[in-house]
């Protein structure tokens, strides 16, 4: 993806250096495309002793630690976006029937089981920790006045980023969607089909999904070819 942008930044600039005078070739077309596959990357995923380790280290003594352990649980359990988790209100928590309703991409809601451990922490959240905002119905706000909920998504990246600090773990990238990813990864590894993946994540569409079969080691391994003249 940055090698893309590179390339289309120089065309652009060469565009520009060809309309001022500067050249006098269309040199534009002569940077060639970069090549882009479809689901050509591998998701950047954690391993679950990790996962585990960051929801252990997240301090529970505080506001903003109550709060923090909540939100990770969601990522955690759920596999929310962190726009989702943004987005949440005090009304899409059903306590009677122990659902969630998540509002998604497109505007689309979605309504999912409560695990006990995220509805325990959201409660203590609720009881110990969240403001008191008469102007905001978001269920998580932020730790300063004015009581409001987060502005976007990057206030949910910097949780988990400093919640992968507190647990010791280097990431290539620091984000929410990692929890998602390793959600998904779990789940493959104990049996689940990707349709039932794709249903839990709220996929669209099935090739959102098939990402995931390229993590799954042992439903690839007997597709691979022997090496020629080596152990397989």
């Amino acid at each position: 993806k940055r090698m893309q942008l590179i390339g289309s930044a120089l065309r652009s600039f060469l565009q520009f250096a060809r309309w001022c005078g500067c050249l006098t070739t269309d040199l534009a077309t002569q940077v060639p495309s970069v090549a882009s596959w479809p689901l050509s990357a591998l998701p950047k995923s954690l391993p679950a002793k990790q996962v585990e380790r960051v929801l252990a280290r997240c301090p529970r003594t505080t506001a903003v630690g109550r709060r923090d352990h909540a939100i990770l649980l969601l990522l955690a359990r759920l596999g929310l976006r962190a726009c989702e988790v943004v987005g949440l209100t005090l009304e899409d928590i059903e306590w009677e029937t122990s659902r969630i309703t998540i509002r998604g991409k497109m505007n689309r809601s979605d309504q999912l089981p409560l695990p006990a451990d995220v509805g325990t922490a959201i409660a203590a959240y609720l009881q110990r920790g969240r403001p008191k905002s008469r102007s905001s119905r978001r269920l998580f706000l932020l730790a300063r006045a004015p009581w409001t909920g987060f502005k976007d998504s990057s206030s949910v990246d910097r949780i988990v980023k400093q919640a992968l600090g507190r647990a010791g773990i280097e990431s290539p990238r620091n984000g929410a969607h990692q929890f998602r990813h390793t959600l998904a990864c779990e789940l493959l590894r104990r049996g689940r089909r990707l349709t039932e993946i794709g249903e839990i994540l709220r996929h669209r569409r099935p090739d959102t999904t098939a990402i995931y079969a390229k993590v799954d080691l042992l439903a690839l391994r007997p597709l691979a070819l022997a090496w020629p003249g080596g152990a397989r």
